[in-house]
């Protein structure tokens, strides 16, 4: 059966401003926001919590097993720092958020990062490694990289995805309906 509602990835470095985004479009669409982390915390897809860098350590198969009927449904905004671990059937569109490493690291430090963790998402910032990842893993017009430096680049950015949703629905409506 094919999905009605598409599937999105909000992916980035932490601090680039995800969840805002992700928030943002969920009220403004009608998809659901999916935070990886709270489906981590609340069904348990951890091995245990990592003292050094203050979070869970995530179980990848125990979380697609909690996703998958969700995904397969359609309509819902993902909402997480990494994209390789889902399959590219689950997934229309992965938006990679970016951030110049000045702002970041401001974001980082009022968080209260530990050092450790807030040096590597800054070198993992600068290097690309979550844009690579994601161009690694799904198709090339599946993958659109967007600047997240000021609040005027998160509301442009939230309109040119609400708009590549009304598109998505227009398409699929159409193809469903022929």
């Amino acid at each position: 059966m094919a999905r009605t509602q598409p599937n999105i990835i909000v992916t980035g470095t932490p601090g680039v401003g995800k969840t805002t985004h992700c928030e943002m479009l969920a009220e403004r669409t009608g998809l659901r926001h999916v935070s990886i982390n709270q489906i981590v915390k609340d069904k348990e897809c951890h091995e245990g919590w990592d003292d050094e860098f203050g979070c869970w350590i995530v179980d990848e198969d125990k979380l697609l097993d909690a996703m998958e009927d969700e995904a397969k449904v359609g309509g819902s905004i993902i909402d997480w720092h990494a994209c390789d671990l889902f399959p590219e059937s689950w997934i229309d569109l992965v938006v990679v958020l970016r951030v110049d490493s000045t702002t970041l690291y401001d974001r980082l430090a009022a968080r209260k990062y530990p050092e450790a963790k807030l040096q590597e998402n800054l070198d993992s910032e600068i290097m690309e490694v979550l844009l690579q990842e994601a161009r690694d893993s799904y198709a090339e017009q599946m993958v659109v990289e967007l600047q997240s430096n000021t609040s005027d680049d998160m509301d442009s950015n939230v309109d040119r995805i609400e708009q590549w949703i009304m598109q998505w629905r227009k398409d699929n409506a159409e193809g469903a309906s022929a």
